[in-house]
């Protein structure tokens, strides 16, 4: 436990020097992808891989691997394609993709939240946020797939994990910065801004309409910061949501500002972000 100077508060990390071993994903990704054929699971990977970049136009070099797979110890029968597209340029090409090869019924690709099982079997603690409207909003989001490897007669989860290219990864604080919470509160608002809502943080400029609960200040709130994957490209631009949350007050020689911060804290499944009108 360490103390974050920002927050004010004691959080978990790791210090560089316990750091036995760093993989890049980018790099795994490569030496698999010009693999002569390995196991069942990798020669999946690479027909699914190939077929998304080609009608993407993307390279492999945009992509990289994580969970099992970058670490070698995947199970050929039993675990999944997970995939990370790197940059917003890849992400926005790889989910229209996606979407597309959905639609075909000649693909062997399926959305994974298109299937009436895709929650069977899983705990739901959400408060504020059904099952329902949970998977309504993933199905949208177009990177969980399932893909039908028609080699080896297995239906296979394939994820494309969004992640920043590295120059696109900066720090936006002043080293002063100050992150102060200052109540718990509901909105209903309108989406100003999503570029980085693919991302973690997920940050969704906000319009506040309405206070619902909480601090009237929230009216002020100019974004959404999440840091948790169930709201990782939950809204798009011009749509109405509605956030609940930690409201905290960023303090920095610049200025400062309001945001809702969706994060780990003790009153985890009660946050929410979601749209409003949904049919589900």
């Amino acid at each position: 436990m360490v103390l974050h100077e920002m927050l004010g508060i004691g959080v978990v990390g790791v210090y560089q020097t316990d750091v036995a071993d760093v993989r890049r994903p980018e790099i795994v990704l490569q030496t698999l992808a010009d693999a002569p054929p390995k196991d069942e699971l990798v020669n999946a990977m690479q027909r699914d891989l190939k077929t998304v970049c080609n009608q993407s136009g993307l390279a492999t070099s945009d992509f990289g691997v994580f969970g099992s797979m970058l670490h070698g110890f995947h199970n050929p029968k039993l675990s999944d394609i997970d995939l990370i597209v790197y940059g917003i340029n890849a992400n926005t090409h790889v989910r229209a993709t996606l979407e597309e090869l959905y639609a075909d019924k000649q693909s062997n690709f399926r959305n994974e939240f298109d299937s009436p099982v895709a929650m069977e079997g899983k705990r739901w603690r959400f408060r504020n946020f059904t099952v329902q409207e949970f998977v309504w909003h993933q199905r949208r989001k177009q990177i969980y797939g399932l893909f039908n490897d028609t080699e080896t007669g297995r239906v296979i989860k394939a994820e494309f994990e969004p992640v920043k290219a590295w120059t696109e990864i900066e720090s936006e604080y002043d080293p002063s910065t100050r992150i102060v919470r200052k109540d718990w509160v509901k909105l209903r608002a309108r989406i100003t801004e999503d570029a980085e809502a693919p991302f973690i943080p997920s940050v969704y400029g906000i319009e506040p309409l309405e206070v619902l609960s909480g601090s009237r200040a929230g009216l002020e709130a100019v974004r959404v910061i999440s840091y948790m994957e169930e709201f990782r490209v939950q809204a798009w631009k011009d749509e109405i949501v509605i956030v609940e949350g930690n409201f905290e007050e960023v303090v920095s020689p610049k200025g400062s500002y309001y945001q809702v911060a969706l994060t780990y804290c003790p009153r985890y499944y009660e946050q929410t972000l979601k749209m409003t009108d949904l049919r589900v």
